[in-house]
């Protein structure tokens, strides 16, 4: 026969003593283990809050926006559920040094480490439940002692603080070994670079601060050049006038503007009217006219004499112009290559000097980094708060006899009703009229139905004896 849904109410209404039996059977098992059986257990929980919004105690900058996310404090969830936090419980309880510890650890023949195994037992009974839509973290321990219970919890809290400190700590320790590397060769490089500039300043005489040999050198190198460039308008000058004074020494301005040539050609002038005079009044053969021809000739040769010197002088002076000229012009190249010694000099001491600041830049970052990460690896705060310590539960939070008790029920009435199957499976009965098709494969005509029990009525008794008023 097919098991449909109205057999099976069939079966569970005829034999509703066996399903109501093991249900009743199985719940009183559960709430008798609950009661007897089971210990009770006790959860205290310690609550942290994550302070997410807290600044930076060393840069006084707000904490990135990832801490923002819901993330993090899942993260730190798992943090507090980690080795590290759970091995520090371990040591601040004492489990692993505990001799009755150690002895149980013993006897229970457990793989491992005695803080291992501890550790493996206290997570067991550790909870750690973040609160919804807020930055608080509850840390829930079960143990069967209540102080024990707020014990682990507040031990797990503080060792999560710890943790959560040395987290931040540990890093800038690592970083601050490696900045202190740094320092010590930003500063050697430091060092070089200005004994290397100190040397080359020493062996050039330069002092860029105050250096004005640059500037006094240069001027000297315009004053040249302005020389130069009047000695060569002295020298054209001169070689203009040598050059007309030997072609027309008459001529000549030099000649011409000479007080001497003026004043004899004056005298020669004079002379010749004179002598004219004579010839005409004396004749040319008179003493007086000879002495008088004899003293022209006299001034004659010396204005020729004169020009000369003048013309003579002329070219010396163009001569010593050549001369300064030159001078002038070798004293100009001379400067010019001291100058640029000079600003190559200048030039490469700058190089240095730069080398010295990059250097020193370097350093000073390097330094200002070293500090930083200094003072962090010293910082003892954290933005973790222990919100509210454990206390010692009052009430157990186990065994939960209420739930096991409606969970044994439901289990104890789905045992009952598989056996109530079982059995109408070994002895089959007749429940209805599709039983009897399936069964004698004959025809129904009709059924009688069920009738419910009526109690009958109660028929009043009749009074057999007259009213007393009667008799």
């Amino acid at each position: 026969m097919t098991l449909t849904w109205r057999r099976l109410l069939q079966i569970m209404r005829a034999r509703h003593w066996l399903v109501w039996g093991s249900g009743l059977l199985f719940t009183s098992l559960a709430l008798a283990v609950c009661l007897f059986v089971l210990p009770k257990r006790y959860t205290a929980s310690a609550d942290v809050l994550l302070d997410i919004r807290e600044p930076d105690p060393v840069q006084g900058q707000m904490q990135t926006p990832a801490l923002l996310s819901a993330g993090y404090v899942v993260t730190q969830a798992d943090i507090i559920s980690s080795d590290r936090v759970t091995r520090k419980v371990v040591r601040a309880l004492g489990l692993d040094t505990n001799p009755s510890a150690v002895q149980q650890w013993q006897d229970d023949g457990a793989p491992g480490t005695v803080e291992q195994y501890y550790m493996d037992a206290l997570r067991r009974s550790l909870e750690v439940r973040p609160s919804r839509m807020s930055n608080v973290l509850s840390v829930k321990f079960t143990s069967t002692s209540p102080s024990y219970a707020a014990s682990v919890a507040n031990a797990w809290a503080k060792a999560y603080i710890e943790t959560n400190v040395e987290l931040k700590a540990d890093p800038a320790r690592d970083f601050k070994v490696w900045f202190d590397a740094r320092t010590s060769q930003a500063r050697e490089q430091l060092e070089k670079a200005q004994a290397r500039l100190a040397q080359y300043q020493r062996e050039h005489g330069i002092v860029l601060a105050t250096d004005e040999r640059m500037d006094v050198e240069t001027a000297r190198l315009s004053e040249l050049s302005s020389q130069l460039a009047l000695v060569q308008g002295q020298r054209a000058e001169s070689e203009s006038r040598r050059d007309q004074a030997n072609g027309q020494l008459g001529n000549s301005p030099d000649v011409l503007q000479n007080p001497l040539i003026q004043n004899l050609r004056a005298d020669v002038a004079r002379a010749e009217a004179k002598q004219e005079q004579l010839a005409r009044e004396l004749g040319r053969n008179h003493p007086d006219f000879l002495s008088s021809a004899a003293e022209l000739a006299t001034l004659k040769e010396k204005l020729d004499a004169e020009i000369h010197r003048v013309a003579t002088s002329v070219g010396g002076t163009n001569s010593v112009n050549v001369q300064k000229e030159a001078q002038i012009r070798a004293a100009l190249e001379a400067q010019k290559q001291r100058v640029l010694q000079l600003r190559a000099e200048r030039d490469e001491a700058v190089v240095l000097r730069n080398e010295v600041e990059s250097a020193k830049t370097v350093y000073e970052l390097v330094l200002q980094r070293l500090s930083a990460t200094n003072l962090q690896s010293q910082v003892q705060q954290t933005n973790v708060v222990l919100l509210s310590e454990a206390l010692p539960p009052v009430r157990p939070s186990g065994p939960r006899t209420m739930v096991y008790t409606i969970l044994s029920l439901f289990f104890g009435l789905f045992v009952g009703t598989a056996l109530a199957v079982w059995a109408e499976m070994r002895r089959p009965r007749l429940r209805g009229i599709e039983d009897v098709v399936a069964v004698l494969h004959l025809p129904v005509l009709t059924a009688i139905p069920r009738i419910k029990k009526v109690r009958s009525a109660r028929i009043p008794q009749l009074a057999t004896s007259p009213p007393a008023s009667l008799g």
